[in-house]
């Protein structure tokens, strides 16, 4: 059963006003009364239709600055009446209000203003308090009013009430109550975590989040699941130049290189990602050279992986990039004739990461109802949390190495070994259920690719090496420094080990794991 529920009377009050005519035009046709107030109501008044405004239909003057004006019991009586339920139909008549069966409203822009300022005052002043209590009623009495939140629900409304000549069934407006408690629950979760970050409260009592669809993917992880791409912000910052959509897989894999990019330097450093994982990382302050160092490090991985270019990308690395097969190739920005040369190739997705700003600090990992969530890793490895605890003391471009892979460690899934050389990897263990089994596998990694750079070369462990198997592995394959966190009980052993032969040790004061 349809449910048909004839429209005749409709309250709008709308921050963007996109489309209002449209929507008048079609209104006026089935002869619907219009009520509106403020800027809603004079913009009806200029397009030229008729309309009541809210303080002449209620016979109350708006009051304290338009903080009260919907708020009205005539206004939310018309909204939640049940029409078939007969003491509420005595109700209205007895106290001369009359039943509204559509209501269109979208709320103040506030995300707009927390993205431009942190002034208290004027986040408070653009809460909106009458438009969400108007939509929220409306929704909860969906069986009998229809509610409208978004100009995006326009058309679809319009085609309803043209196939129903003036009237929607409840089928429809169950849709678009479910959609306005959606445009609710976002627009108090966004005023939420705005006061929780004006008190820095990272873990309040109650959590909530709130995400915007940007993207409908073809599939989540497999092809047998579905998966989408939400934002906390408005847009998606990245923007896709060419190639085929991106896949769930993809924005994973795009998440990882973002998030390792911030040890770099302004306009240095380059990335390559397969399955989350770096398999290249280079921080050479020269692009070309930059890429091919952290290509270099492991290019069967690389096949069909991912790479980020912090800096801008020119003619002469396209060329190189384009002899490569990526899936993805991330810049700061591309120049006309390196576009013009990958894009020769139809698929390979070409991002301009330029505009990309994550200004979130929480990391969520969810497990169905639950989730865990802690602040982001962003503790930034330097000399001065570092302690060298070794007789042999590194030089200062041992160090820098040492850094740098310690620092590109953290991002490597634990238990997480990086090789480096001349601030580029050479070899990465990662993933594995003991340190020794990484140690292996980066030295592996090194062996096959770059045996040269071995001798001489840094380690770094993204927590502390339980027992001296592991560091022995790495110095009988020519590693020279180390650094690891210190923290195991053993720590003793260890650094004898060291001085016995010969070898750099450092400690980091923080551990970084990532499981």
């Amino acid at each position: 059963m349809k449910n048909l529920v004839k429209i005749k009377k409709a309250l709008i009050s709308l921050s963007d006003k996109s489309d209002l005519k449209k929507i008048l035009n079609n209104l006026n046709k089935y002869k619907i009364e219009i009520i509106s107030s403020g800027g809603t109501y004079k913009e009806i008044k200029k397009l030229g239709f008729s309309c009541k405004e809210i303080s002449d239909y209620t016979g109350f003057k708006e009051m304290l600055d338009g903080r009260i004006k919907t708020l009205h019991p005539k206004i939310h009586a018309g909204i939640l009446s049940i029409r078939s339920n007969k003491k509420h139909k005595k109700q209205l008549k007895y106290n001369n209000f009359e039943e509204i069966d559509l209501v269109i409203v979208n709320f103040y822009p506030l995300e707009e203003v927390v993205k431009k300022t942190i002034n208290l005052d004027k986040i408070i002043k653009n809460i909106d308090i009458g438009g969400p209590t108007l939509v929220r009623a409306a929704a909860k009495n969906f069986k009998d009013v229809a509610v409208i939140t978004s100009p995006l629900q326009y058309n679809n409304f319009l085609n309803e009430i043209k196939k129903n000549k003036g009237s929607t069934n409840l089928n429809f407006r169950h849709k678009l109550a479910s959609y306005a408690f959606s445009e609710i629950a976002y627009y108090d979760s966004v005023i939420s975590n705005c006061l929780n970050n004006q008190l820095n409260l990272s873990f309040p009592h109650k959590k909530t989040f709130h995400g915007k669809l940007i993207e409908k993917l073809r599939y989540g992880e497999n092809p047998h699941q579905d998966g989408s791409f939400y934002s906390l912000s408005q847009e998606n910052n990245l923007n896709q130049l060419h190639g085929k959509k991106l896949s769930f897989n993809n924005y994973n894999d795009i998440f990882s290189a973002l998030s390792i990019s911030k040890i770099f330097k302004k306009n240095i450093g380059s990335i390559i990602i397969k399955h989350t994982n770096p398999c290249g990382v280079s921080s050479d302050s020269n692009p070309i050279k930059s890429f091919e160092n952290a290509f270099n490090c492991d290019p069967i991985s690389a096949f069909g992986g991912i790479v980020y270019c912090n800096y801008r990308i020119k003619k002469e690395l396209a060329y190189k990039l384009s002899k490569k097969f990526f899936e993805i190739i991330i810049g700061k920005g591309f120049d006309k004739d390196a576009l013009k040369i990958l894009k020769k190739k139809i698929n390979v997705r070409l991002i301009d990461s330029s505009n990309f700003n994550n200004l979130t600090n929480f990391n969520p990992i969810f497990h169905k109802d639950s989730f865990l969530l802690q602040d982001t890793d962003n503790y930034e490895i330097r000399k001065k949390n570092l302690t060298i605890v070794s007789n042999k003391k590194p030089n200062k471009d041992q160090l820098k190495s040492l850094i740098f892979a310690l620092n590109v460690c953290k991002h490597v899934k634990s238990n997480a070994i990086v090789l480096a050389k001349n601030i580029s990897t050479i070899g990465i263990g990662s993933g594995q259920p003991n340190r020794l089994d990484s140690c292996k596998i980066a030295i592996n990694k090194a062996n096959q690719f770059l045996p040269l750079q071995l001798n001489g070369s840094v380690a770094a462990s993204d927590a502390f090496f339980p027992f001296t198997d592991g560091i022995e592995k790495l110095i009988q394959a020519g590693v020279s420094a180390i650094i690891q966190p210190s923290g195991s009980i053993r720590d003793k052993e260890i650094i004898k080990f060291a001085n016995r032969t010969d070898t750099i040790l450092v400690f980091s004061k923080t551990r970084h794991f990532k499981h």
